[in-house]
């Protein structure tokens, strides 16, 4: 649990860090977040997601 709770508290690190740092890029990749259809944004979290677990399970494999 506590390993999750880290990885929960670094990703809170960075995006803060990218908000502080470039609140203006932030805007413009919201905005086009918001113009994006679904499917993409959709298939965007999932290929970032088996990506990550890939990137873990190869870590601590």
């Amino acid at each position: 649990m506590a390993d999750f709770a880290t990885a929960l508290a670094l990703v809170l690190v960075i995006e803060g860090l990218l908000y502080a740092l470039f609140p203006e890029a932030m805007q413009r990749m919201m905005r086009i977040a918001l113009e994006a259809p679904s499917t993409v944004l959709r298939n965007g979290g999932l290929a970032a997601a088996i990506l990550g677990f890939i990137v873990v399970w190869l870590i601590r494999g």
